[in-house]
């Protein structure tokens, strides 16, 4: 019987497109496509087992770092992932379970069939599954037997930490202060603008803004 899905359970499967998005950024440089997103998946689960909701930060902006620095890691390690033995030998119990249920079905069963009948959850399912799995490129031509590398295009993963770096920064002024940082540099209002809707001088708007733009820079450093 599968027991209830945890919080860290639903975290990780409403934020697999995080895995994907930032994988993205990577293809092109020597590593298949699926090694980045299993690495990415490793990041996402220790993620979830380190967020702390308390500290009122969002659980992407804690775990597109995690994602990143796992991906990153990758590439430091010669660009594989490596499978433990007690792993490899869980995702060959897995794959028995699932020749047996696909006997039982007359069909390749679902992940959730699959997971239901191995006690498992959807998400250490699936990676069970993929640990087992030989990488194969997504642009290769399968008819013709080919093993293709992406085109390599410039990756903006620097971007990513950037803006996960400004989200931090963010997170850390009060409602005004980001209330304000949000008319001028998010909607591009004016000072004065700013000032009408804050209800506040321009001046005001001003001197608060060089403050709130110093303490956000040596956040970022």
């Amino acid at each position: 019987m599968v027991e209830k899905k945890t919080r860290r359970d639903e975290r990780i499967e409403e934020n697999v497109g995080l895995v994907h998005t930032c994988a993205g950024r990577f293809r092109g440089r020597g590593v298949e496509y699926d090694d980045l997103v299993q690495a990415g998946c490793v990041g996402l689960c220790k993620a979830a087992d380190g967020f702390d909701e308390t500290r009122g930060f969002a659980f992407s902006t804690y775990a597109v770092p995690m994602i990143l620095g796992e991906i990153r890691r990758l590439f430091r390690d010669g660009g594989c992932v490596k499978v433990g033995r007690s792993v490899k030998e869980r995702a060959r119990e897995l794959v028995r379970t699932q020749q047996a249920l696909e006997a039982e079905l007359g069909r390749e069963p679902t992940v959730t069939e699959l997971s239901a009948r191995a006690g498992l959850d959807a998400a250490e399912t699936a990676f069970l599954l993929g640990a087992v799995q030989p990488a194969v490129s997504l642009t290769a031509d399968a008819d013709a037997h080919e093993r293709q590398i992406d085109v390599p295009v410039p990756p903006p993963d620097a971007q990513i930490d950037d803006r996960v770096a400004l989200q931090n920064a963010l997170q850390t002024l009060g409602a005004d202060e980001r209330r304000l940082i949000e008319l001028r540099y998010f909607r591009g209002w004016t000072q004065t603008k700013t000032a009408e809707q804050l209800g506040i001088s321009q001046v005001q708007v001003s001197r608060k803004e060089k403050r709130i733009l110093q303490r956000m820079r040596e956040k970022l450093l």
